[in-house]
């Protein structure tokens, strides 16, 4: 069977509804983080997030049971998806502003469109070229004069580019070894792998640094455990194990857009040209990717059988 190039037409809704809550978890943990410690904050986003994907699990009767010889895989998976992103991500964060650190951070779909040509024998098309060189390019004019300034925070921005490439080997790691499990149980069981050295980090680092929270701070944590933490990974999940590598990472390139233009409305940062010539490029780039040309579609109608779809996790 052919890989598919394209994303699938069904995975569609999903990928707005991943941007637009994604990207506005960027404004939400600025405002948590303003009152909570990292380690603690991403402890208790990973907590919630498996207990609510768990407990939806087991809500709809999902097999929640691992197969014998999947738990390495599945633990790999988790350290780079769940353990490594958040850690670096924590450090990353606390180093430099949050805004570079997120435009920073979706660099990933470039390292996984390499690493996916590299370990998944991912055609690198002449759309996929074109479309990592617009959507790079847009983020890159986010960062605008302060580009030139990143070596002012060498060891936040080496945090925050480590953090993004753990999270596309993640990425490369579950479609080369999958797991059998519904995309609910298999968030979870990530989360919960994952979790446990993050948790172990906020009881040895951050043990009594914990102070109520107000109202804002709360409502902004609950946002991070129901809103990105539950639907948010599992609608990833659910695109990067459907989809091939290359495409779902590209799909990404759009949140830290919405990140951006969230933080205006949620935190009063006024805009600049760099943000609207960015959310153009970022346009076109997944315009280019994720569209398919016509020789592709009707490729698909002389070949895809009625009710065909890709693999699911």
């Amino acid at each position: 069977m052919s890989l598919q190039h394209t994303l699938p037409r069904s995975l569609w809704l999903l990928l707005v509804g991943l941007t637009l809550c994604w990207g506005f978890n960027w404004p939400m943990m600025k405002i948590a983080l303003a009152e909570m410690p990292v380690w603690s904050f991403r402890a208790a986003c990973i907590a919630g997030g498996a207990a609510g994907l768990f407990a939806i699990a087991r809500f709809q009767r999902l097999p929640v049971r691992l197969r014998e010889g999947q738990f390495k895989r599945l633990a790999l998976a988790s350290l780079f998806n769940v353990t490594g992103w958040n850690v670096l991500i924590g450090y990353g964060v606390s180093l430099m502003p949050s805004g570079r650190s997120a435009i920073l951070a979706y660099t990933m779909p470039l390292w996984t469109v390499i690493l996916a040509a590299l370990f998944l024998r991912e055609p690198f098309t002449l759309r996929k070229a074109a479309g990592v060189a617009l959507g790079m390019g847009g983020l890159a004019l986010l960062l605008g004069p302060e580009l030139m300034r990143l070596d002012a925070a060498p060891a936040g921005t080496l945090f925050i580019l480590a953090a993004a490439m753990s999270w596309a080997t993640g990425t490369i790691i579950m479609r080369h070894w999958p797991v059998d499990l519904p995309t609910t149980s298999f968030v979870a069981w990530q989360l919960l792998l994952g979790g446990l050295p993050v948790l172990l980090g906020a009881v040895v680092l951050e043990q009594g640094r914990l102070q109520p929270l107000s109202p804002a701070a709360t409502s902004a944590l609950l946002y991070s455990v129901l809103i990105a933490f539950v639907f948010c990974h599992w609608a990833w999940f659910k695109l990067a194990t459907t989809a091939p590598a290359s495409i779902a990472a590209m799909s990404t390139m759009m949140i830290p857009v919405v990140g951006v233009f969230s933080g205006m409305m949620v935190l009063g940062e006024q805009p600049r040209w760099q943000e609207y010539a960015a959310l153009l490029l970022v346009t076109l780039a997944l315009a280019t990717v994720l569209i398919p040309g016509r020789n592709a579609v009707r490729n698909a109608k002389s070949v895809a059988g009625p009710g065909q779809s890709g693999h699911s996790a």
